[in-house]
């Protein structure tokens, strides 16, 4: 079973978010990284399950309408991890998505719509 693989969407690449990231050791990649800025949130989408990475976004009514329009037609894609951004700070990101990796792989991650809130602990 392989680690989930992140892939930063434009909605989520605060540095120090990035800078947590792979610190903690995350295998991830960023829109900037790989010089795909401005290209659709379905091209972002194809392009990560290419590359056998989920997409991280805080675009939450795009992606799952995407989600949607993928399992209709029976596409696959790599998984969606989504999340409001004002509402958790990077630590509880981190902690997130910590959790999330330590409990679900790659495989398990395909075709799935996660809402990170889900691994992050209620204070």
């Amino acid at each position: 079973m392989s680690q989930i693989r992140l892939y930063l969407d434009e909605d989520s690449v605060e540095k120090s978010l990035i800078t947590a990231f792979r610190h903690a050791g995350l295998d991830i990649v960023t829109v900037a990284d790989v010089s795909r800025q401005s290209y659709s949130d379905e091209e972002q989408l194809i392009w990560a399950t290419e590359q056998g990475r989920a997409i991280y976004s805080y675009n939450r009514r795009d992606f799952c309408l995407l989600h949607s329009e993928f399992l209709s037609v029976q596409r696959n894609h790599a998984g969606i991890i989504l999340l409001q951004q004002q509402r958790y700070s990077i630590g509880q990101q981190l902690q997130g998505v910590l959790k999330l990796v330590a409990t679900q792989s790659a495989e398990e991650m395909v075709n799935q719509l996660v809402f990170l809130s889900a691994y992050i602990d209620k204070i």
